[in-house]
């Protein structure tokens, strides 16, 4: 990178709201670097704007919908120094291109990724992925200050419980519920008997896609469960994990946005794993996040993303995880918080 006063450096993440959480470390120790002043700008999709059109470190957004050449045109105008590539696919390979500025850029590991899920030999690097991207931040001179993710509520006033019981102001345990893959998704009998075993007011979370399931599972429980699927945005989803004593969650954005604020998270983990480097990233309360698996089987990981069902037919991943371990951890957490704040 230049060695100017002044540096304009863009980072590159086009995608989804995981991924896209987990690069705010390296934007908030681009902006703080020593002795400089450095433009953070910052391309991403879209749909995907809300997180990060009110974070402090970002200097200016550019979003791409639609084609590639008219965003290509805006950061051609926009004078950049240095690229951070956390992407690393095509599209960011054509921005390389066309801008030609110095590029880190973050590796996948899809060859290591490959070889795990087919033939379960792992050469994975015990890192986490915000370690790899600041890895690939490293043209830029920036370190990790260990201060862990970020999420930055939008300053513009919008009815954060808008639909919500009252009475689920207090004593609050939000269950992601949802999951981009089925296999990722716990069945919803297991998710009926871990809530009708857990004291408090719980809160159902995931998307339009999940609000039929989200209907099952409340139906089945009764009034201590609340199906708030499809019906919150996902500020108003990130601000019910803020307010929860605790988060249960799939490997999805939300179990991320909860380690942003440190929450007290129990993460469940069907056909991916935690080795692949995407599990709750807390650096300063590694304690406060539990992760509940199925270690051993042989076919697991199977793919490094998630399937419409399981390919073995058995869904073993999902259906031998021990309900008991979630409702334990769960209730021990929730009594350790109700001590606390007596």
């Amino acid at each position: 990178m230049t060695d100017a006063d002044h540096v304009k450096v863009l980072v590159i993440r086009f995608s989804s709201i995981g991924d896209i959480v987990l690069t705010t470390p390296v934007l908030r120790c681009l902006k703080k670097i020593p002795g400089k002043e450095v433009e953070v700008h910052v391309v991403t999709k879209k749909a995907y704007s809300s997180i990060l059109e009110d974070n402090p470190y970002v200097d200016r957004l550019h979003l791409l919908d639609g084609r590639l050449t008219g965003l290509i045109k805006q950061l051609r105008a926009a004078d950049i120094d240095c690229i951070i590539d956390l992407h690393h696919n095509i599209r960011s390979a054509l921005v390389k291109l066309a801008l030609r500025k110095p590029a880190g850029s973050f590796l996948k590991l899809n060859l290591e990724k490959w070889l795990l899920t087919r033939f379960k030999v792992n050469r994975l690097p015990p890192r986490h992925i915000v370690d790899r991207y600041f890895e690939a931040a490293a043209i830029a001179g920036v370190e990790n200050d260990g201060e862990g993710l970020d999420f930055f509520f939008s300053r513009k006033p919008v009815h954060l419980y808008d639909g919500l019981p009252v009475s689920f102001n207090k004593d609050l345990v939000t269950f992601v519920i949802g999951g981009k893959h089925a296999t990722k998704r716990l069945p919803n009998d297991k998710i009926i008997s871990i809530c009708r075993k857990l004291p408090g007011n719980i809160v159902l979370l995931g998307g339009k896609e999940d609000e039929a399931n989200g209907r099952t599972i409340e139906s089945a429980c009764g009034e201590h469960v609340f199906n708030g699927c499809g019906l919150f945005s996902l500020q108003q989803s990130a601000s019910l994990v803020k307010k929860a004593r605790l988060v249960i969650s799939h490997d999805t954005g939300l179990m991320h946005i909860a380690a942003a604020f440190n929450k007290y998270l129990v993460s469940v983990w069907g056909n991916t794993i935690p080795g692949f480097g995407m599990f709750p990233y807390m650096p300063k309360y590694p304690e406060r996040s539990i992760i509940v698996e199925v270690e051993g089987l042989p076919c697991r990981p199977c793919t490094k993303i998630g399937y419409t069902k399981c390919p073995k037919g058995h869904f073993d991943c999902m259906m031998r995880i021990d309900e008991e371990k979630i409702v334990q951890n769960a209730r021990h957490i929730l009594m350790n918080n109700k001590a606390a704040a007596e």
